[in-house]
């Protein structure tokens, strides 16, 4: 049964990830083409998110503006102002509900600014989709629009394709493992020297780390590209298509330990080699301990999950080897991704939906909205997804490879045994 409309929604807008693609690449300006309200929301619901400055630029069209000067002529004047002040090396231009609606013509008013400012555009319309189909449209217009045709290959250099639910810290673990099996690693997008958290030398006008666009242009020549999450399998593909001697690896998610071996299998037979680096080894030792341990507290659990898709399996694929019942997982938009997971219910909707499978269970995991449910039917609350108000930290929260999903079983157990004990004290 599919409801009519959505009262209190899990998801986020397309061009939200869209923003946040952008602010993975180096000196860029993502820029919204839409009302100064839109790029207002996202930028405050980064900012608290991340607690960190976030740079975006907005064409600020409103009603009347929209339907008299056309949607070239904002572009146009919003990318004068902008090179006045800064020299971005790339705008991302993105649209928002109100431009598509008009069907303002990006590439068009692109093309026409491209001599004084590179730039990417990139339609993403807020009444489809979500943010992580945005974050990955993005990456796919990036790749089309930027990323040279290639012949060679570099045998050294290694590509990571991240979805948007990956938090900084976790990108830059994924970058750190597999560059031990001898390659330089670039992610597109890096958010991990971005929006990592780090204290940077100024408050930037633009995004402060991150890909370069040079490193952008350059990728063609990788070995393996490796996209991570069913939302950017195709940008994965693309980049393939720049050189058909490159090889593509694709992984729905990479936490757990059936995925995490499903990599490093993989990248050991690349390598002609039969055991990965030591570190990598022990890690896993760690993990199955981790399960053994963790085993009690969490197979005596009911979970729920609202998340994203991508992130939802991620979650999911690491808890359920040790032994979780999810009662529920309430996602935000229809995709096959996460058929194959043990739980008792699979549904696309909104919070009134997690209401009610969470009265029959313990431990929601989901974003910082979901707190009031918790706290009104006293059940534990897990954070993860956008946004996470309350915590401090989240970017460096690692729920992916071995160590990641370490991490992620004693923070579930701890929670769920926290939880029993403070529910017994109150009987």
């Amino acid at each position: 049964m599919t409801k009519p409309l959505q009262l209190n929604p899990i998801k986020l807008s397309q061009p939200m990830g869209a923003m946040l693609c952008f602010l993975g690449i180096k000196n860029c300006m993502p820029l919204m083409h839409g009302a100064q309200g839109c790029a207002s929301f996202s930028k405050v619901f980064f900012t608290r998110h991340f607690n960190d400055p976030i740079a975006v630029q907005t064409t600020a069209v409103n009603d009347i503006t929209a339907v008299i000067d056309g949607g070239d002529y904002s572009i146009s004047e919003s990318i004068k102002n902008i090179t006045k002040k800064v020299k971005p090396d790339l705008v991302g231009l993105f649209t928002t509900g109100l431009t598509e609606t008009k069907g303002d013509d990006i590439k068009g008013a692109s093309m026409l600014v491209q001599d004084i400012q590179k730039i990417c555009y990139v339609n993403t319309p807020d009444f489809e989709g979500s943010i992580e189909s945005g974050f990955a449209k993005s990456i796919e217009a990036i790749i089309e629009q930027l990323v040279q045709n290639c012949t060679n290959i570099n045998s050294h250099k290694a590509v990571i394709i991240p979805n948007v639910n990956l938090k900084p810290i976790e990108v830059e673990k994924l970058k750190e493992t597999i560059s031990l099996f001898g390659y330089e690693v670039l992610a597109l997008p890096d958010l991990s020297e971005s929006l990592d958290g780090h204290l940077g030398l100024k408050q930037g006008a633009l995004s402060s780390g991150g890909i370069s666009v040079e490193e952008i242009e350059n990728l063609g020549d990788a070995q393996i590209v490796i996209s991570i999450g069913r939302s950017v399998q195709k940008a994965g593909n693309k980049l393939k298509e720049k050189n058909e001697q490159m090889q593509h690896l694709h992984f729905d998610c990479l936490s757990g330990l059936e995925n995490s071996d499903k990599l490093f299998k993989a990248l050991c037979e690349i390598k002609n080699i039969t055991t990965p680096h030591p570190a990598i080894v022990r890690w896993r030792k760690r993990l199955q301990d981790a399960m053994l341990d963790t085993h009690f507290a969490i197979g005596s659990a009911q979970v729920v999950i609202a998340l994203e898709p991508d992130q939802a399996l991620s979650v999911a694929s690491t808890i359920v080897e040790a032994g979780a019942n999810i009662k529920a997982i309430v996602t935000t938009y229809k995709t096959d991704v996460l058929d194959n997971v043990e739980c008792e219910n699979l549904l696309v909707g909104d919070f009134e939906d997690v209401k009610h499978f969470l009265q029959k269970s313990d431990v929601l995991i989901s974003n910082f909205h979901g707190e009031r449910l918790c706290r009104q039917h006293k059940k534990a609350l897990m954070l993860r997804g956008f946004p996470d108000y309350e915590g401090v930290g989240n970017q460096l929260k690692n729920d992916v490879l071995y160590e990641g999903s370490t991490y992620l079983l004693f923070e579930l157990a701890n929670l769920i045994q926290e939880h029993t004990h403070g529910a017994q004290h109150e009987h």
